[in-house]
Parts: C-alpha cells; sequence; structure tokens
C-alpha cells in the first residue's frame, strides 16, 4: 500500500474518530428535542454560501494570474482550489495544499516561478485580510479569549498588521537583501537555499502585490467576500436550528479568529483543533447538546465535500496513476 493511501485512511479514520468523540462528549438529554426543530431549507443555504465563496476564490485567482501576465480559464482556478482542499487536508499543516496549487496551475501553462508566487500571494491576501477583521472583532467581542483585555489582543493584532505592511515595504526596496544575504551565510547549505528560496518569492510576491495597486484591491475584495461567504455556513445551520437574539456580528468574528489559527496548526486541514475550537467558542450560543453536531457539519460542508470533488478534480487532470505515486511533488 503506497503513501497516498494510508494518508487517505488515516484521514478518514482521524475525521471519523474526531467527530464521533466531539459528537459523544457534546450530546445531552436536550440533543433530540433540540434537533427535531432544525430545518433542512438551512442546509441548502450553507451549500450555497460554501458554492459562492468557492466560486469567488477561483475568480481572485484568475484576477491574480492575470496580474503576473498569465491567464487561465475560471473553470482552471476553481480545479486549483478543489486542488487545494484535497492535498492540504493530506498533509500535516495542510502543506500539500501549496503543492496541490502548483501542479494545477502548471497544468493550465502558467510558469513554475509565476506559479509559485502565485500561490504564496494568494495566501498572504487571505492571512492579511483575517488580520485587518481580528482588531474590529477584539474590540467588540469581550469573551472571545477570557483573561485577556480587548484592548491589548485589538493593539497586538493591529501591530502585527502593521509589521507585515512594513516589512513588506522594506522587502519590496530591497532593503532588506543584505541582512537576507548575511543571514544566509551562517546557515547550513540546504537551509540557506531553502531561506534564499523562501526570501526570493517573498520579495517577488510582494512586487506583484503592488504592481497593480486597482487589480489588488479587487483581490482582496474577493479574498474577504468569499472568507465570509464560506463562514457563513455556521449562522445558516444556526438558523436551522431556530436559534433567535444572537449577535452575527460575534457569530462571524469568532469564525474569523477561529479560522486564523486554522493556518497555523500542525494537523492535516486543522483536524481537531477545528471541531474543538468550535465547541469552545459556540457551545453558549446554540441549543444544549447541538454544539457537537453543528461542528461537524461545518467541516462536513466547509471542507469534507470540497476535499472530495478535489479528489475527483486530481484524478480528472492527472489520471488515477497520480495516486498510485509513492510521493507527491509539484
Amino acid at each position: 500500500m503506497n503513501r497516498f493511501y494510508k494518508r487517505l485512511i488515516c484521514l478518514v479514520m482521524l475525521v471519523f474518530v474526531i467527530s464521533g468523540g466531539v459528537i459523544y462528549f457534546t450530546v445531552d438529554i436536550h440533543t433530540l428535542t433540540n434537533l427535531t426543530l432544525f430545518q433542512p431549507w438551512s442546509l441548502a443555504m450553507a451549500m450555497g454560501f460554501v458554492a459562492l465563496g468557492l466560486f469567488l476564490d477561483g475568480s481572485r485567482l484568475m484576477h491574480l494570474v492575470h496580474i503576473s501576465k498569465e491567464d487561465i480559464t475560471l473553470s482552471q482556478a476553481v480545479q486549483v482550489v478543489f486542488g487545494n482542499y484535497f492535498l492540504a487536508l493530506l498533509t500535516p499543516g495542510a502543506t500539500g495544499g501549496a503543492v496541490a496549487q502548483l501542479m494545477f496551475l502548471r497544468k493550465a501553462g502558467v510558469p513554475t516561478g509565476k506559479a509559485t508566487v502565485l500561490v504564496f500571494v494568494r495566501t498572504i491576501v487571505s492571512i492579511l485580510f483575517l488580520l485587518f477583521c481580528l482588531p474590529f472583532i477584539f474590540w467588540h467581542d469581550a469573551h472571545i479569549l477570557p483573561g485577556v483585555s480587548n484592548a491589548r489582543l485589538g493593539v497586538i493584532s493591529f501591530t502585527v498588521f502593521l509589521l507585515f505592511a512594513a516589512l513588506g515595504a522594506a522587502i519590496r526596496a530591497n532593503l532588506l537583501n543584505h541582512l537576507a544575504v548575511r543571514i544566509a551565510r551562517k546557515l547550513a547549505l540546504p537551509r540557506r537555499r531553502t531561506f534564499l528560496n523562501i526570501y526570493r518569492d517573498t520579495r517577488n510576491a510582494i512586487r506583484l502585490l503592488g504592481s497593480s495597486p486597482k487589480a489588488m484591491l479587487l483581490v482582496f475584495a474577493e479574498s474577504g467576500l468569499s472568507l465570509i461567504a464560506i463562514y457563513a455556513v455556521v449562522p445558516c445551520l444556526f438558523l436551522g436550528l431556530g436559534v433567535q437574539g444572537t449577535d452575527w456580528y460575534t457569530v462571524m468574528g469568532r469564525m474569523i479568529f477561529l479560522n486564523m489559527l486554522l493556518y497555523f496548526t500542525p494537523t492535516p486541514g486543522g483536524s481537531g483543533i477545528a471541531e474543538g475550537g468550535f465547541v469552545l467558542l459556540f457551545s453558549e450560543m446554540v441549543p444544549a447538546g447541538t454544539v457537537g453536531i453543528i461542528a461537524v457539519c461545518w467541516r462536513l460542508i466547509a471542507e469534507y465535500i470540497p476535499f472530495v470533488i478535489g479528489l475527483y478534480y486530481t484524478v480528472k487532470v492527472f489520471g488515477a496513476a497520480f495516486l498510485d505515486r509513492k510521493t507527491i511533488e509539484p
């Protein structure tokens, strides 16, 4: 049995164990009563929002590629998006997602160098949008991190955002080239190459970001709308349970905060941490005994269904022989 199938089996088992555990430890005597109130139309709404979010994700990638003086179709862009979901869930820290994007972009005719930069920019723009939102979330939600004041969290997140901006400006102006070379000389040869490659890709990505400000503003807006549409799955599920009087600003803010954390989790696709974090953040907002079921439904709609579609596109574009490879390489 090759490495791919081992990873797939491990992922399926992990998903079942985590989902079963989350539901088991959050179910109580009120669960069945509350679930009888659930409205099926909310699932259709949730699926619609995910479809919209994925469409916008593909659209922003198309515009990014156009900024780099290349072109891909919306169909090819959507394949990149789904391929990212597929390999991200199979690899620790979602590292395979970047590999999948490179593979699909190269297949679409984008040169490797540009594809590498585009993948980097796509991730950075999403993180920048979340960072931009965090101060407004922290100043609004007093209970998101017990024991830490909103003002402190807001200042920290705003400072990180400014540091990112300052670092980007310095790299774009080539002010850090000398420092990067000095750091590289102190590293062992393999790490030196890795460091210089990351620095080069970062510099090229920042130059791409600044090459067409109006187009990048559109990409930034599409990134935000795409993420918000995908996170809207949770309010849809809440409405399906008849949850009334909820502060939807708080709900969406906590989804943004949770998904920001998931960018830096070591587990495949944030499995386990996503469900656990969801239970901690939303257990007091929904009817008793339903938070675990909602967490699993959220992951199913927003992550696991796109994963299956990504598997289909991977086999369609690269053939079934791709699944027999011992290693996954771009």
